[in-house]
């Protein structure tokens, strides 16, 4: 079980932490560098909201045409 658990503690502390240990020494390097890694990733979030409201948007529009279709132009 021991090495098992030793196991797991090598598999994150050299494989995967790697990134985050290239980022910790950029930062020291360049701030503004490790900045715009950050920078981007929030830019992929809010492309990927952004998306996401408009495909709320397109099926609540949908949704409302179908009910006015079935319920009429006055439904609610």
């Amino acid at each position: 079980m021991k090495d098992f658990l030793e196991l797991i503690q090598s598999l994150f502390e050299d494989v995967l932490f790697i990134p985050y240990d290239a980022l910790r020494e950029l930062e020291l390097e360049s701030w503004f560098a490790a900045n715009a890694v950050n920078i981007i990733f929030i830019l992929i979030g809010i492309v990927a909201f952004s998306y996401w409201v408009k495909q709320l948007r397109t099926y609540a529009d949908e949704e409302h045409e179908r009910q006015e279709k079935y319920y009429g132009k006055y439904w609610n």
